[in-house]
This record gives structure tokens, C-alpha cells and sequence, in this order.
């Protein structure tokens, strides 16, 4: 396993954590877990010599980290952990059946899980990285983001048409941009899932009022949600929009990640309601943000998944999701939630909002059915199952053709 980093608070990195946990501990897997930085892993032991190897393990070889730009950064992490990799097999302290790696973390992955197809994220955010409209003291942000999204497409382009490489979208959504992109026609699908157990109804209930109470929020309050990191792709700057046409109502907006608050002030100066925003750092008790809010809002531009629209609906929250974001296939228009038609218009959103504010029973019914559809089918066990599944067939396919 190839990534980065892995933690709790990150929907991809989340994902990865609850996989190889369950392929280790249930299903017996030595996990060789290459990162830089992991948090909140059970079972995590350090991989220091091959005597100390076992079965229903996680080995996590720390891998190095050097300081500056993100791009310079991911450069070096493929090169780092590359030559890590290397000299372990080399050495023979390791010996590798499969290269599992969510998104392109390495030039020779077998399996890659796919949560992004740049190609199509670029088509979808090219307006917002026009130099012109940015002010000059934040050109080398939007110079830096550019030659990040094209090298990632360049690398898309490299790795995801080799037919060798077998690919895993997290949803249909991204299925179909991998055919557009690179005509692959073999993708496997398995959807993300949520912690059915973590994620309930009754567990939501019993924080919602000291939870509220420590955000400062009333029970007239109606309490809207955004959790993840690039507020940009995630339709920010559109909810606010869509949040200053409802300011006769008595809407609250809880946004949480670890994007730069400050970059919004301007567009909050010029909405009435601007005091009735407030931002979030990311927390490992993600329930409590849940607990504190009434409705769960994303209208991703674009998302190859968006855990927490599946989360929300677990806790029995009425989700307002765009059709640009993977779970929205999770949705049921009506029934299980609201799907967003097109997350560009502010109109919209403030419609389907003001339609969840004014009908309670809507709320309860969509939120009971969403947690009801959720915890009998996008359980965590059911992904691994899946998955290991699909790792097996995949290490038997190869095993054929070298006999």
C-alpha cells in the first residue's frame, strides 16, 4: 500500500485506513504500508527487520518528507518512496505480491483506487485559474496549482491508459470519466462506504445539544453542513452565494476543513448574513459537526466521491447533493435526500434549501430512509469484502500469465 499519509480526518485518506485494517485483521493480509504520516491506524507496527514480520500485520515503512511547495513535495515522494521500495525487495526484507495505491503515488502500481480524474477536475475549474481575476501578491498560487494539475494530468495520461495498470473508480461517476479520458472499459467499481457503527441516528441525537450549545447555535437555529478540504471544488463560493438569498431565514452555516478562512472574506463582506458563517479546522470527532446541524449541503463542482454526504445520510441528516459528486448515486431524489442539478447556480441551492427549512416531515422522512438505505448497504465490511475480492482475481490473473 502506497500513500502519502493516512489518517481519520481526510474522506480518501479515511477510506484507505478502514481497508487495510479489515484486510489485515480479518482477512489475515501483511500489509506493507509505505507513507510519510500516519494517525489513528489500529494495529500499526513499525517495519524494522523481516523476523519481526507476521501475518495480520500492518508494517508501515516511514518514509522521508522535505519542506515546500505541495508540488516539490509530490515530486519527492515519488521518488522517495520509489527507492524505498526498491532497496527493501532488494534487500530482501520484503517480498511484494501486489502494489496497491490510491491515486498515482507510484510509476508501477498494479491496482490503482481512483478519487480524482484531473482531466476532468481542470475542465470544471479552468475559470478559477485565470491570472486576471486573482489579485498579483496570489499569482504563484494559481502558477503553482496549474503546473500541479498538469503534471497529474500528464501522469493520468501515462499510467491510466497502460491496460496493465488495473484500475478501481470509487464511483460510476468516475468510471465514466476514466472511459472519456482514456478509453478504459475494464474499470471495477466499488463504491466508498460509511462507519455504519460511528454513523447513527442515535449516536447524532445524543451530542446535538451540547454540541450546538458549544457552537454557540439555539434550537431556532437551522444548522447547514460542508465538511472537506478545497472549499473551491466543494462549491463554497456558490453556497455563499446561494446563502445570501435565504438571509431572512434563520440559516446558519458550519463549514469545516483546512482550506484558508481568509480567502472568503471578501465574498462574506459583501452578504448580509456574513455573521452567521463559521469556519471549522477538521476534528477525529467528525460526529460532533454532524450532531450540530440540521441539513448536510454539498454542491461539489466536482467529486469523485464525497464521504461525508454518505456519512450525514448514516446519521440520518437530509443531504442536499450535487450530481457531480459520487454519492450522489446514494441519493434517491425525494426520498433518501435532494440531488442538486447544477451546483453553479445559486438559485437552485437556495431552493432546495428553503425546501428542507419550511417542511420538517420532508427532513425526517428523507433522513430515517438515507440512514436506513446507508447501514444496509455501504458498510465497511461489505467494501473490504469487495475489494479483497478484486486484489485476489487480480494476483490470480497474474499468476496465470506467468505460468
Amino acid at each position: 500500500m502506497i500513500s502519502p499519509f493516512l489518517d481519520r480526518n481526510h474522506g480518501t485518506e479515511s477510506c484507505i485506513s478502514e481497508q487495510i485494517e479489515r484486510l489485515a485483521f480479518q482477512y489475515g493480509w501483511e500489509i506493507h504500508l509505505y507513507s510519510q504520516r500516519v494517525d489513528q491506524v489500529q494495529g500499526l507496527c513499525p517495519f524494522t527487520a523481516p523476523a519481526e514480520k507476521a501475518a495480520r500485520s500492518i508494517l508501515w515503512h516511514k518514509i522521508s518528507d522535505i519542506p515546500g511547495p505541495h508540488l516539490l513535495r509530490y515530486l519527492w515522494w515519488l521518488f522517495a518512496n520509489h527507492v524505498q521500495r526498491w532497496r527493501d525487495q532488494r534487500s530482501g526484507k520484503t517480498k511484494i505480491d501486489l502494489t496497491y495505491s490510491p491515486g498515482i503515488n507510484s510509476l508501477d502500481a498494479d491496482v490503482i483506487v481512483v478519487h480524482i480524474v484531473f482531466h476532468e477536475f481542470v475542465s470544471r475549474v479552468r475559470s478559477d485559474l485565470k491570472l486576471r481575476q486573482i489579485p498579483l501578491r496570489r499569482w504563484y498560487l494559481i502558477i503553482h496549482r496549474k503546473l500541479y494539475y498538469r503534471l497529474a494530468m500528464l501522469l493520468e495520461s501515462k499510467i491510466y491508459r497502460d491496460p496493465r495498470v488495473r484500475l478501481v473508480a470509487v464511483s460510476n461517476l468516475v468510471a465514466d470519466h476514466l472511459k472519456r479520458y482514456f478509453d478504459r472499459r475494464d474499470v471495477t467499481v466499488i463504491p466508498n462506504a460509511a462507519d455504519t457503527l460511528r454513523f447513527t441516528p442515535d449516536a447524532r441525537f445524543a451530542k446535538r445539544s451540547p454540541t450546538r450549545q458549544s457552537f454557540g447555535y439555539s434550537e431556532d437555529d437551522f444548522v447547514l453542513l460542508l465538511i472537506g478540504n478545497d472549499w473551491k471544488k466543494k462549491g463554497l463560493d456558490f453556497l455563499l452565494r446561494a446563502f445570501a438569498f435565504l438571509c431572512e431565514l434563520p440559516l446558519r452555516l458550519l463549514v469545516v476543513g483546512s482550506d484558508d478562512p481568509c480567502l472568503y472574506q471578501g465574498q462574506l463582506a459583501d452578504i448580509v448574513c456574513r455573521d452567521r458563517v463559521r469556519f471549522e479546522a477538521p476534528s477525529p470527532d467528525v460526529l460532533s459537526f454532524y450532531a450540530a446541524a440540521d441539513a448536510y449541503v454539498a454542491p461539489s463542482l466536482e467529486d469523485a466521491f464525497g464521504l461525508p454526504i454518505l456519512e450525514a445520510m448514516a446519521c440520518g441528516l437530509p443531504v442536499v447533493a450535487s450530481i457531480y459528486a459520487g454519492a450522489s448515486e446514494c441519493v434517491r431524489d425525494g426520498e433518501t435526500g435532494l440531488l442538486l442539478s447544477d451546483p453553479r447556480d445559486p438559485s437552485e441551492i437556495a431552493r432546495l434549501i428553503q425546501r428542507l427549512f419550511t417542511d420538517a416531515p420532508l427532513r425526517w422522512k428523507m433522513g430515517l430512509a438515507a440512514s436506513r438505505y446507508v447501514q444496509a448497504n455501504c458498510g465497511w465490511d461489505r467494501n473490504a469484502s469487495k475489494t479483497r475480492d478484486f486484489l485476489e482475481a487480480t494476483l490470480g490473473n497474474r499468476h496465470q500469465k506467468v505460468t
